[in-house]
């Protein structure tokens, strides 16, 4: 297919050893209901075959563009892009996804009707073990996103759009002091000054698997995710020091657990003399920043070190009740609290089963494989 006008969307897609999953990610794209795009694909020195297939797709499609050298991780291949795209708006893909045929369309009608947007991102359906799970919206964000992104990554990375028209050349740039959270440092950097949405529909679907990026620095995304969120917090004021918050990201002891529960104690109280307008959203941001911790001690698989932060935090009953039930004994019999969790991992995996579809049968239509 031959481009008929310049791109309004550049579409910036890394890729680094995506064999398996390129050729439907890119297809996704240029099956769009929404032409006047060019994909943008930077190949970060795969030693797979993914570039021979993304030469393939440029063969069959001038609206493909590739960049191609040496490995030097997703936030340089991010910046080339960005340098590279020629369009008024600046959309992410990953190289493991999948776009719904409308995806473009939508962000493009959302900046039409918004022009004072800065960039946008939507609802995900989530791939997993071959099945995909129908994503709906977490009511938290119908609070204020600026106030969210201090705590969180408010929009899944590859369901992004930019808008040049709006966001400062200089504004637009990943920092590469914070690999594997760069999209939440930039994320926080344009919220403070530019209004963003959320598209309370599904464009995408995300897949998660062992061979993903998040998958694969798991740890080093958590301790930059920490380190931001200490940075915010003290800029806001609403910490002093963030030490304790950053410890805990590097080991998980009980001394750091104890720390970790007092600072999110401290910045509770903190949050509850705050001007009751703008209060909801921190509330919600500082529950989220419990469950990323939670998450993080619950994943070391030693239940008293789980305990000690749920009791020291005052939190069990914002978690599920058969989570509870799994944890008290945490203190005294680990082993039970092992075994119980375990099976709780059972019965999530048995009710993701029942909840989702066949990928096979959802991405058929749109000519998308399930590998």
């Amino acid at each position: 297919m031959m481009a008929t006008a310049a791109p309004f969307i550049s579409v910036l897609l890394p890729v680094y050893n995506a064999e398996p999953y390129i050729a439907a990610a890119i297809g996704s794209i240029l099956r769009q209901d929404y032409g006047r795009l060019e994909v943008i694909a930077i190949d970060d020195g795969s030693t797979d075959r993914s570039l021979q297939l993304l030469e393939r797709c440029r063969r069959d499609d001038s609206r493909v563009s590739i960049i191609s050298r040496e490995n030097r991780g997703l936030v340089a291949s991010l910046n080339e892009g960005l340098a590279a795209a020629r369009g008024e708006l600046v959309a992410r893909m990953d190289a493991d996804d999948f776009a719904y045929p409308w995806r473009l369309s939508r962000q493009v009608a959302l900046f039409a009707a918004r022009p004072e947007l800065g960039f946008c991102g939507s609802v995900v359906d989530m791939l997993q073990h071959g099945r995909i799970a129908r994503g709906r919206l977490d009511p938290v964000f119908r609070l204020d996103l600026p106030v969210l992104s201090k705590f969180f990554t408010i929009f899944m990375h590859p369901t992004v759009v930019y808008n040049r028209r709006v966001i400062d050349d200089a504004d637009l740039h990943y920092d590469a002091g914070y690999r594997h959270a760069e999209d939440f440092d930039l994320f926080r950097r344009l919220a403070d000054r530019y209004p963003a949405a959320m598209i309370e529909e599904s464009l995408l679907v995300y897949r998660v698997h062992s061979g993903s990026v998040t998958s694969r620095h798991i740890g080093e995304m958590r301790r930059t995710h920490l380190r931001i969120v200490g940075e915010n917090l003290e800029r806001t004021g609403l910490a002093e020091d963030s030490a304790d918050l950053r410890a805990i990201g590097e080991t998980v002891t009980l001394d750091t657990v104890a720390r970790a529960a007092a600072f999110i104690r401290a910045l509770e109280q903190r949050i509850a003399v705050l001007p009751a307008a703008g209060r909801p959203s921190f509330e919600a941001g500082a529950l989220n920043l419990f469950y990323f911790l939670y998450q993080l001690v619950n994943d070391e698989e030693q239940p008293a070190l789980t305990h000690e932060l749920l009791t020291l935090a005052a939190k069990w009953n914002v978690i599920r009740r058969r989570e509870q039930y799994a944890l008290r004994p945490g203190a005294w019999a680990p082993w039970l609290s092992q075994v119980s969790m375990w099976a709780g991992k059972r019965a999530d995996r048995m009710a993701y089963r029942f909840k989702s579809t066949p990928a096979a049968a959802v991405l058929a239509r749109y000519r998308m494989g399930a590998a």
